[in-house]
């Protein structure tokens, strides 16, 4: 090994010692930021490294390419709303996706035009025309999956589940021209070029097929699973340039990415083979069963008078809170209810909000104390104990539904236990159902106080009353 290849390979190892300390760091709201900045220089070095392995001279159009890349992503970091960050997110996984599927592609093509030389006379091999193969479908059904994920969430088109008349059969179709048109361009490369183009836009097809019959409330175990299927894709280009830095990386996604889906799915009490083969979500959603019953009502000054009286509370924030821009104001009244003497706590739901960590970025934004952030199961233990729960925007994770209801489409699904509490307090625009379109017998309980408006004009209201 030369004195290029050597360092080359030790900035490959530098930046994958990186990715692992980054990606434990990222697993708490602490450490996450330094994880993130550790992550991202490691992926500097090995951008360098690639650059000093391959002997590229000229690094014009990269550094050009980098500071375009940072002059957006700088862009996107101010002017995209947190209420907007699960697209974003799910924008990210697709374009990885792409990435990897024009990587796999440009490879064969420069391959297949080498073959051609007459001067050449090496083929391409089967090892590199089955990772070819992969990388593009994978690739392909990553991109086009994130972009429905996108549209979902952002609510261009519908965010309940789309299904058709023989929905499987197609999927099953789908799949069989895959693995047929897998076999014989794996078998002879050169002469299958336009196989290789149909699996390409056979892939970009099951990603939309993949995603369409899932319910928008099942987004964060979507976008999960779509950021590993990112990451394998990406591993599978690096063994189509045959770049150990990539195939770390990606390694490191794709099961991060799993790890994380199979926590989303335990969640949502869904198994992951319901992701993998489509159905995932696509549920009737539940009108409610017997009488409801009569909400009641609470004002502000009322439910400041609550809260004041009140020796523990339990802040339980959903995607309401986010929608709102409530988290500072949030943040203010939880600072407020200690001064009083109130013991304060957060309970975060793992899919509160439209992706994994939603309330976690959320609540940090606000400069919320880590040490007052509780798991749901940390909290549900001990529900009983607490006089007030404050939910916040949340509606399917506090729903008891989930524990009353067998007929309910949520029912199983661990849920914050919230109307255990003492006294719950809702705050809600309207009366209006969940993104699962669900009614929430929660609202019509005993201990229920439903507090309606905007969420940042509510608790800026209940701040207003503690300062009086």
């Amino acid at each position: 090994m030369n004195l290029t290849s050597f360092t080359a390979e030790m900035l490959y190892l530098i930046a994958g010692l990186l990715f692992v300390i980054g990606l434990k760091r990222m697993s708490k709201p602490k450490t996450a930021r330094r994880g993130n900045l550790l992550s991202a220089f490691g992926m500097l070095l090995a951008i360098v490294g690639t650059l000093i392995h391959y002997q590229v001279i000229d690094w014009t159009y990269i550094v050009i390419g980098m500071l375009i890349g940072t002059f957006a992503g700088a862009i996107l970091a101010r002017v995209v709303k947190m209420t907007e960050m699960p697209q974003m997110v799910a924008l990210l996984n697709g374009y990885g996706g792409l990435a990897s599927l024009l990587v796999g592609w440009a490879e064969f093509h420069k391959q297949y035009e080498n073959v051609l030389n007459p001067n050449v006379t090496h083929s391409i091999d089967t090892y590199t025309a089955l990772t070819t193969f992969l990388t593009v479908v994978v690739g392909g059904l990553t991109f086009s999956g994130s972009v429905i994920a996108w549209a979902k969430l952002k609510e261009v088109m519908t965010g309940k589940p789309i299904l058709f008349k023989g929905q499987q059969i197609v999927n099953a179709a789908i799949l069989l021209f895959i693995l047929a048109g897998g076999v014989l361009f794996t078998i002879d490369p050169i002469n299958n070029y336009p196989i290789f183009i149909g699996l390409i836009a056979v892939g970009l097809l099951l990603g939309v097929t993949s995603v369409i019959p899932i319910g928008g409330a099942d987004m964060p175990v979507v976008i999960s699973l779509l950021n590993s299927y990112s990451g394998i894709a990406g591993c599978l280009a690096g063994f189509v340039i045959q770049n150990n830095a990539l195939i770390v990386t990606g390694s490191l996604v794709g099961a991060s990415g799993i790890i994380l889906t199979n926590i989303m799915c335990k969640a949502m009490n869904r198994s992951l083979a319901n992701v993998l083969f489509s159905g995932f979500g696509s549920v009737q959603t539940s009108k409610g069963s017997g009488e409801k019953g009569e909400v009641n009502p609470v004002n502000v000054e009322d439910a400041a008078a609550i809260l004041e009286a009140a020796g523990s509370v339990c802040i339980v924030p959903g995607y309401g809170l986010a929608v709102a821009q409530a988290q500072h104001a949030c943040r203010e009244l939880a600072e407020l209810l200690e001064k009083n003497g109130t013991e304060v706590r957060f309970a975060i739901h793992p899919v509160a909000g439209r992706m994994p960590g939603h309330m976690n970025v959320l609540l940090a934004e606000a400069n919320v104390s880590y040490d007052h952030l509780y798991e749901m199961d940390a909290v549900n233990p001990i529900i009983e104990t607490i006089d007030v729960c404050l939910v916040i925007g949340a509606n399917d994770v506090v729903n008891p539904a989930a524990r009353e209801d067998k007929t309910s489409p949520i029912f199983g699904m661990p849920i914050i236990n919230v109307d255990y509490a003492k006294t719950v307090i809702v705050m809600k625009r309207s009366m209006a159902t969940g993104f699962a379109g669900i009614e929430n017998p929660l609202f019509y309980k005993e201990n229920t106080r439903m507090l309606f408006g905007d969420a940042k004009n509510v608790l800026q209201g209940l701040v207003a009353e503690f300062k009086k």
